[in-house]
């Protein structure tokens, strides 16, 4: 049994596949993961001896510019990711059994499975793109209460004819070009009547947050056995637990002197610092001996081992200094990133910084908060709650799913939103 495995967008949503895809493998499938041609995707999944098929541009040379993406950017970047889809989802799933699509608007991967007649899976690892009586579409998540059922519903009407603006003439090109009739709703046709949520119940509970049928699987976690570098080992040796910093895939354009704010935030508190690179480029402002940079480390060896971790608030990284127990700093910059921020805090295991752009003062604040011995005691507690079986649990429903067999409402391990 064969199943096809593909997203566009960052590491969070490479990983999680990586994840799955090993998985199915253990359950005796064949998986292909069809992803940006990064290089850091490339080796992570032949680190886990997953094959990867190049989908579309790589990430890194569309959001790391001067500057960051207009919305130019945005309508030249959509049909292409509808062609790339089209052509290399329907030669990576020929014979294959099942496709499961995530990442930025998949459009374009329902209809290669519509064609090939395979089932199709659509999975986020939040649900603020979705249909809501709860939030407005596009709205910063924890923004005060929403506006009456009716404003909202012309709302969500309006961001379905933005996606249809950004995708619906390619998609529909397309569909047309293998003898498929168009689609009126691109969002509403992607996203499924029941989507999946890659996400840790506890860190994200979203029961009633969608009119949609959601099942909650867990997020989906690649185990790491990776050693750290011994450099790292030796910093970490010669001193107690430092401060992680890192913003991953973010180029954090609204704060171009980050790495010298959080270094300096760190030491106001009295701690070492761990600077991770990272797609902003962070790197030592002095050779003072109390701060080490890293470049892709093994983050739950690293985690269990600093005194926090301040980040930009992407699902992954929450999920991996949760289940680390170490406290946390974020410092949300996108989309979801300040719902986990406002969910670390109201866990009471770290701080929400207040906004995109820390100074010192700020983020030093924030720290003193995640250093307090009450925010790791419950980091500590929370830790214990973290699921590690959200992989193995989607694992099992695709196989199903490419069996024709169908999983009964409400099954063991999941949790869903009707």
């Amino acid at each position: 049994m064969r199943v096809v495995l593909s997203t566009w967008g960052s590491r969070g949503d490479v990983e999680p596949l990586a994840a799955v895809a090993v998985r199915l493998r253990e359950l005796g499938a064949e998986a292909r993961v069809c992803a940006p041609p990064d290089e850091e995707f490339a080796a992570l999944l032949a680190g886990v001896g997953v094959e990867l098929v190049p989908l579309g541009p790589s990430v890194r040379s569309v959001v790391t510019g001067e500057r960051p993406p207009t919305a130019q950017d945005a309508f030249r970047l959509a049909p292409e990711l509808v062609a790339a889809r089209f052509d290399t989802l329907t030669a990576a799933a020929e014979g294959g059994d099942a496709l499961l699509a995530t990442g930025l608007m998949p459009a374009g991967a329902r209809d290669v499975a519509e064609k090939l007649g395979i089932p199709y899976v659509f999975a986020c690892f939040h649900p603020f793109g979705l249909p809501s009586r709860h939030f407005r579409p596009g709205a910063r998540p924890g923004t005060p209460s929403p506006p009456e059922e009716t404003d909202l519903k012309v709302l969500w009407e309006q961001d379905a004819q933005r996606v249809n603006a950004l995708y619906g003439e390619a998609l529909n090109r397309h569909r047309t070009a293998i003898g498929l009739p168009p689609v009126d709703n691109v969002r509403d046709h992607v996203f499924t009547d029941q989507p999946w949520l890659a996400a840790d119940p506890v860190l994200g509970p979203w029961q009633e947050m969608t009119e949609l049928d959601l099942v909650q699987t867990g997020a989906w976690i690649l185990p790491d056995e990776r050693p750290l570098p011994e450099g790292l080992e030796a910093f970490l040796e010669a001193g107690e637990p430092p401060v992680y910093v890192g913003f991953g895939s973010m180029a954090m354009h609204t704060s171009k002197d980050v790495g010298r704010v959080a270094i300096d935030a760190v030491r106001a508190q009295g701690r070492r610092a761990v600077v991770a690179r990272g797609w902003a480029d962070l790197a030592l402002i002095d050779d003072r001996d109390d701060c080490f940079v890293v470049g892709e480390v093994n983050q739950q060896a690293l985690f269990g081992r600093v005194a926090a971790v301040v980040h930009h608030g992407g699902a992954g990284t929450t999920t991996t200094a949760a289940r680390a127990g170490a406290p946390q700093v974020v410092v949300p910059q996108i989309v979801d990133q300040p719902y986990w921020a406002a969910r670390v805090a109201e866990l009471g295991i770290g701080a929400a910084h207040a906004g995109p752009t820390p100074t010192v003062s700020s983020l030093s604040d924030s720290l003193a908060t995640a250093l307090a011995p009450e925010t790791g005691a419950r980091a500590r507690a929370v830790a214990g709650t973290i699921r590690t079986d959200g992989a193995t649990l989607a694992a099992k429903m695709l196989l199903d799913a490419a069996a024709g067999r169908e999983r009964p409402p409400g099954s063991a391990g999941t949790a869903r939103n009707r």
